[in-house]
């Protein structure tokens, strides 16, 4: 169900009515790239079926999803294309174009190849646990959970959302537990890890289906080196990756749990699939904010907390479509 989680902390004065969301989020959809559409993205059902609803409630829980298409044109065939203008220019103009005209050629050959161009789907799922007042992106880098959530906090009114931080840095936390091998209750350290030194350089040095409770390990760690990335899991239930920034990658659910779980198909299996994920990841993510020191108090500290909330700028063919084609 989940696989990366962003956690975020949701602000005081927000209405947690999934109706209401619902209703915000059905003013932007979404819809499928128009012939000369570079992007296209909306919300979509969570389910994955033609009119469900667009916020899946299951024991409290809510989940939303934000879809996007993308037309894939590489800039090595739009460059080709402008070559092909600019050549037809100088053969019936006498003269080559200069930097605006090759700017208005690049902007010519996007718009006649953009219909042609492949695209590619893809989509973000949110879990909002508003009993919790919490919320996590299931993104894999921080860009795309931005823009997430950056859309989700102009479709609701009164949303706002700070990153969740921990008093201890995680970091400094998966270092001392390398060392000692004494981590926090429930948790065990398995087989991947990778640390970064700070000097010029920022060597790196990963570790992959290999013990970590070696001199080899602790002499990088005394050396200056930091994990980044620390493979762990939680009570035999849940095993991920744990990284510097907080954030929860590689999520796998193991078989103790799902012991006790009936078979189910269909609408079953997904509402199956979302209490299961919902279930297990509630109890892990407040475990793992306790064992890093709790959250940072910003109040107590003196500083404002970062909140995530920024227009998004509309992107140019190249920036949107950068990505290479299947072919």
């Amino acid at each position: 169900m989940f696989k990366n989680l962003i956690t975020y902390r949701i602000g005081e004065g927000w209405t947690a009515d999934a109706q209401l969301l619902a209703e915000q989020l059905a003013k932007e959809t979404f819809l499928p790239c128009a012939p000369t559409q570079p992007l296209a993205v909306g919300w979509a059902p969570p389910r994955g079926v033609e009119h469900a609803p667009l916020v899946e409630v299951v024991d409290g829980h809510w989940l939303i999803k934000l879809k996007r298409e993308q037309r894939l044109l590489p800039s090595s065939v739009v460059q080709e294309r402008v070559d092909e203008l600019a050549e037809h220019m100088e053969a019936t103009t006498g003269r080559k174009p200069g930097k605006k005209a090759k700017k208005e050629l690049k902007e010519q050959a996007a718009h006649e190849l953009l219909p042609r161009a492949f695209t590619k789907t893809s989509a973000t799922q949110v879990w909002i646990a508003p009993a919790q007042q919490l919320l996590f992106v299931d993104a894999g880098s921080s860009s795309r959970a931005d823009e997430v959530i950056t859309l989700l906090i102009q479709a609701s009114q009164g949303l706002s959302l700070q990153l969740v931080q921990t008093a201890e840095s995680p970091a400094a936390c998966m270092a001392a537990w390398l060392l000692d091998g004494v981590t926090p209750e429930g948790f065990q350290i398995e087989r991947e890890c990778e640390l970064k030194g700070s000097d010029d350089e920022k060597p790196v040095v990963r570790y992959a289906r290999h013990p970590l409770d070696i001199d080899e390990v602790r002499a990088h760690l005394t050396s200056g080196k930091m994990p980044t990335r620390l493979a762990l899991s939680w009570r035999d239930r849940v095993a991920f990756t744990l990284t510097e920034g907080f954030a929860v990658k590689k999520i796998s659910f193991l078989d103790l749990a799902f012991e006790g779980r009936p078979e189910a198909s269909g609408d079953e299996a997904f509402d199956a699939d979302l209490a299961l994920a919902t279930g297990e990841l509630g109890r892990l993510i407040p475990a793992l904010i306790e064992g890093l020191g709790g959250e940072h108090d910003f109040a107590a500290a003196g500083a404002a907390p970062a909140t995530v909330l920024a227009d998004l700028p509309d992107p140019t063919p190249e920036e949107a479509l950068g990505e290479s084609p299947p072919w």
